[in-house]
């Protein structure tokens, strides 16, 4: 046991680590501070050290506790208290007389007192334990009566408490018993001192706040107003609190309304609304309050806090607020607890009087006032003022019902379900965690750098796309059925020398018309095309101009549905197609998660926030407008540019998977369940509703965000062919980065794709079932895909197939096709 001691005796010998030297003679104490048993203890610090509590939404930290003896000899009883408080680490000092007892409290404020009860004759411990009470530093603290075992009939000790001890101790010179009673205080009376200390800043808190605070009992005695009340309502605090004062209630409010707050009160629910509150001169002043009932003992409402603000007339409050506080200052007095509080720090009754502090004090709370009154509403707030009023007339188990609907309408995290039925699916997790999450800590100090460099280099080796109409003969005829679903990408890619996009692009965008719509040159297409294709990286095995050509392909097959051209306008086409060219330009081959925890420039760029896909579509229109000769927005007139320009924005961005239920979830509430309602009502289609739905600005936005989600990630409902192509092309880019992320000693976002163990199947399974099946049956219900829902159904049979037989890998071996 390590123990560094010092011991002051009144003999003028000091003993410290067995030296000597000259101490003055009035001290006649001892002190012992001691490092902990690290054998034998876990929780209490050693000296200089802090331990973290917890008190409610509050941490606090305890400090080396401070421990006092009382003693006016030494015995085996102080000794054995000696040895427990080292083994403890507690810091001990020992005193031999009151006198020095009450000298030591004032200078140390020790946590515990353990004074020697056993001989009043010697040392009258009731008397010092008065003594000590009577210091307002003691309140806190902690006293034990060490006291004689009884020979006889077991006394009572309501004596000692009534002289102001906490506890009794009887005597035990056993150094486990003292140690035993010292870890039983520290953890139970001194911790919740320490934790009732603490509360002093709470109410500083409440004190200085410049909102009215009232804190009233289950009955509506007020037991305390902050002085912000005081100057609102126009009483002083000994007023309210002396005779057992109600709260005041204004003949205003409506029977109904206090019923309502009653009721909120008892099921342990917060209120908050408008409310009339009466002032001392028997005014009725408007407030917005929010009441929250506290619960205590019993587990029952004990307490109601209610945090009040003026609608109106709040100038008027502050400039009479500043009379009641002048007059305060001399009327009140203040109890002598809150003096020895409030002693040292700023008087808040003081503080809106001075000059400017008091102008920016009233500006900021007239304009607080001015928010509060005003209507303007979000739609989740009116849902949940709605549901709250409508729990009010309901039966318990509807309200009870309906508070888990507010519980989940307040989550911040609305559209994405929990994985509470697939924890046990790591490919689920995995996928999950590698898409929809933008990074864990960063754990590593290496930085994945990326750029874009070497784009220009890639140009200058590439050939210039033919016009239309002199596309190779190969070409041309690979293209030719481009507007069926089942286009293999693929003979396209080979075709052209893995440069499908620019020539894919060319007859797509002639088909719709978008240079006729840009006023541009086909020239000026071509060269926006060939410079886009080049800062698509080909080395990626998927994130490259064949996935950009695949995800445009899609585009223009759905823009060719009925009920697509129902809802948008050329300039949405327009904007479609080239969201589906850009949406993944310079991808690195890397998900959003490693560029963040790699700590990558794009990264601290975009703030770790949906990085690629504004790199993306910022990139794009870099690429578009650095040279005339590809600037295909050229000619626009500027606001018809801009819409066109938030458009492909909004589109790329809808692509980060992040949001990828929320897209979802508005899609089907917003468009396929109010055509449903529709089409169910009499059997037929109220043309100009439908029209309604399908062309309202906001759920044109949604049916492009909800395309391209699509067209993004089809490969599972593509031909099964084309499926595994696909499959095979995105394991291999998570496998480089599994590799990637273990050689850089990042964490691995998606541990499941690692080469030597991942079941290619199972991926491609938890990936249908999670992202695309919901997906894929609301933009059915919408466009009328029958054949796309078909390939799925196949493929994620074809999937589960080798997954049942165990299979890890694309296919199954040759022999099983024999």
């Amino acid at each position: 046991m390590g123990c560094a001691s010092s011991i002051h005796i009144s003999d003028r010998v000091v003993y410290h680590s067995g030296k000597e030297s000259e101490e003055p003679p009035h001290t006649h104490s001892h002190t012992h501070t001691c490092t902990p048993d690290t054998g034998h203890r876990s929780s209490a610090g050693g000296q200089g050290s802090l331990t973290e509590l917890q008190f409610g939404p509050m941490k606090l930290y305890e400090d080396q506790l401070q421990v006092l003896l009382v003693f006016a000899r030494d015995d085996a009883q102080s000794s054995s208290f000696i040895s427990a408080c080292e083994r403890c680490g507690f810091s001990c000092s020992v005193c031999r007389t009151p006198e020095a007892a009450l000298e030591c409290v004032l200078q140390k404020s020790p946590d515990l007192i353990i004074i020697d009860h056993r001989h009043p004759r010697g040392l009258d411990g009731e008397a010092l334990c008065r003594s000590i009470r009577a210091v307002s530093c003691s309140h806190h603290t902690v006293i034990v009566a060490v006291v004689k075992r009884p020979d006889r009939e077991e006394a009572t000790v309501m004596p000692l408490i009534s002289a102001g001890f906490n506890r009794r101790f009887v005597e035990n010179s056993s150094m486990m018993a003292c140690y035993n009673e010292l870890l039983q205080l520290h953890h139970g009376e001194i911790r919740a001192q320490i934790k009732l200390r603490a509360c002093n800043a709470v109410f500083t808190a409440l004190e200085q706040s410049q909102e009215a605070v009232e804190i009233s009992s289950e009955d509506h005695i007020i037991q305390y107003v902050n002085p912000a009340y005081e100057c609102m309502m126009g009483y002083q605090r000994g007023e309210l609190l002396k005779e057992n004062t109600e709260v005041p209630k204004s003949e205003r409010n409506k029977p109904d309304l206090l019923d309502n707050i009653s009721s909120c009160m008892l099921r342990g629910k917060e209120w908050q609304g408008v409310y009339y509150a009466k002032k001392k001169n028997g005014d009725s002043v408007q407030q917005n309050v929010r009441m929250t009932p506290v619960i205590g003992q019993g587990g029952k409402v004990r307490h109601c806090v209610s945090v009040n603000r003026p609608l109106n007339d709040h100038n008027k409050t502050e400039k009479s607020c500043e009379r009641v506080q002048a007059e305060s200052q001399t009327d009140i007095p203040q109890s002598s607890k809150h003096k020895d509080r409030r002693k040292g720090s700023l008087d808040v009754r003081s503080t809106t009087s001075r000059g400017s502090d008091a102008g920016s004090s009233q500006r900021r709370h007239s304009s607080m006032a001015r928010i509060h009154s005003m209507t303007i509403e979000a739609p989740i707030n009116k849902v949940i003022n709605i549901i709250n009023a409508a729990q009010e007339s309901s039966p318990l188990p509807v309200a009870e019902a309906l508070d888990r609907v507010l519980e989940i309408l307040r989550s911040s995290e609305l559209y994405s379900p929990q994985l509470a039925t697939k924890e046990e699916d790591p490919h689920t997790n995995d996928l999950v965690g590698g898409l929809m999450m933008d990074g864990l800590r960063r754990l590593s100090g290496n930085e994945y750098i990326f750029t874009t460099k070497q784009l220009h280099h890639m140009t200058s080796h590439l050939t210039t796309p033919l016009s239309l109409n002199d596309i190779p003969q190969c070409i041309a005829q690979t293209m030719e059925n481009e507007d069926s679903w089942d286009f293999d990408i693929f003979n396209l890619e080979s075709a052209t020398l893995k440069r499908p996009l620019a020539f894919l692009g060319l007859k797509l965008f002639s088909r719709f018309g978008v240079c006729e719509f840009l006023g541009c040159a086909e020239a000026t297409l071509r060269s926006w095309l060939q410079n886009i294709e080049s800062s698509y990286h080909g080395n990626n095995p998927y994130h490259n101009s064949t996935h950009a050509a695949d995800v445009l392909h899609a585009t223009a097959y759905f823009l060719c549905k009925e009920r697509v051209k129902q809802s948008l306008d050329p300039i949405d086409e327009v904007a479609a197609l080239i969201a589906a060219a850009v949406h993944d330009v310079d991808h690195p081959g890397r998900t959003n998660s490693f560029l963040c925890n790699a700590g990558s420039e794009l990264a601290v760029l975009y703030n770790d926030t949906a990085v690629l896909e504004s790199h993306h579509a910022a990139l794009a229109f870099q690429i578009t407008t650095r040279d005339d000769k590809s600037n295909i927005f050229r000619n626009m007139e500027r606001n018809e540019y801009r819409t066109l320009r938030q458009a492909i924005i909004d589109m790329v961005l809808a692509t980060e998977m992040t949001k990828h239920f929320e897209h979802v979830n508005k899609f089907v509430n917003s468009i396929n369940k109010p055509l449903a309602a529709l089409e169910e009502n009499g059997g037929s289609e109220d043309e100009d509703s439908v029209k309604s739905v399908l062309t309202s600005p906001e759920n044109r936005i949604l049916v492009k965000r909800m395309l391209i989600k699509c067209a993004d990630i089809s490969n599972p409902c593509r031909p099964l062919e084309l499926c595994i192509e696909w499959a095979g092309r995105i394991s291999e880019e998570y496998f480089a980065q599994t590799d990637e992320e273990k050689q850089q000693g990042l964490p691995v976002v998606m541990p499941v794709f690692d080469r030597h163990t991942c079941s290619i199947p199972k991926s491609q399974i938890s990936f249908i079932d999670y992202f695309i099946t919901d997906m894929f049956d609301a933009w059915d219900a919408f466009a009328d895909l029958p054949n796309l829902m078909q390939h799925l159904d196949n493929n994620f049979k074809y999937w589960k197939s080798l997954d049942e037989r165990k299979l890890r890998s694309l296919r199954a071996p040759p022999e099983e096709h024999a």
